[in-house]
């Protein structure tokens, strides 16, 4: 039976024993219950076990060495679900101790699976919003990787920072403005797209989007900046007409196609 199919009474409860069997792990200095809980069929399993290691860490010092030897131990493993768990355990320790795990997204960004790469993503965006300096630091330096596929990648997981603080990634999305792979492109303009609807955001990315050279690439960008406050009205900021109107007068005249 699958974690949404119990009750909200019982997924409490299976929570609670999951915890229950990490910290008996713990204690015996044994991994048992990791690799049961970290390779199990549900994504939702895995989910609660990840989480509840972060919670772990954060709140028990003598056991953050531990948990740390458990990982390097799970990540060797030939099961891609054990490897993606680890990497949500370690973004979960990385919004406030990144440092500590920062060789597993090293490692990570080059899994053979695309689970465990996928994986790096969504960690790389939970920490960056919560853990910003250490994490865009990391980040910056594979934004030129010749693997144009790690470079994709990292553009994507620098996005959830940008939603509410877009000059944090924008100088480093910059760098990425004449790649030449489309797929990379195609990438950053739907990045610039989600840090463009929030408060305050426009203004900042249409400010910097002004003095980018590829100006093809910033009219896509554009385009996509607009079709963003259509789908995503409920939350923008701004109405559509509103954004157009925006940009239709502070976007430099060579890259506004309105």
């Amino acid at each position: 039976m699958g974690f949404y199919d119990l009750s909200k009474e019982e997924r409490s409860k299976l929570v609670k024993t999951i915890n229950r069997k990490l910290k008996k792990d713990l204690r015996d200095n044994t991994d048992s219950q990791f690799i049961h809980f970290y390779s199990d069929e549900d994504t939702y399993i895995r989910k609660a076990a990840y989480l509840e290691t972060g919670k772990l860490y954060l709140i028990s010092i003598k056991w953050r060495n531990t948990i740390l030897k458990f990982l390097h131990n799970l990540f060797e493993s030939g099961s891609d679900k054990i490897r993606q768990t680890v990497i949500n355990a370690s973004g979960e320790i990385g919004k406030s101790d990144f440092s500590s795990v920062e060789e597993f997204f090293a490692k990570g960004l080059f899994d053979s699976h695309h689970r465990v790469r996928n994986a790096v993503i969504g960690s790389i965006k939970k920490m960056g919003q919560k853990n910003p300096l250490p994490v865009l630091n990391w980040a910056n330096q594979y934004l030129l990787h010749p693997d144009k596929e790690i470079r994709r990648e990292i553009c994507h997981g620098i996005e959830l920072r940008g939603r509410t603080h877009p000059q944090d990634i924008l100088p480093m999305l910059k760098k990425l403005q004449n790649d030449p792979t489309s797929r990379v492109r195609n990438t950053l303009v739907h990045v610039l797209g989600q840090i463009s609807y929030k408060k305050g955001c426009l203004e900042t990315v249409i400010k910097e989007l002004n003095s980018w050279e590829n100006r093809e690439l910033v009219t896509k960008a554009i385009d996509e900046i607009i079709s963003v406050h259509g789908r995503y009205k409920d939350f923008a900021f701004y109405e559509q007409k509103q954004a157009i109107k925006y940009i239709s007068k502070n976007a430099n005249p060579e890259i506004n196609n309105i």
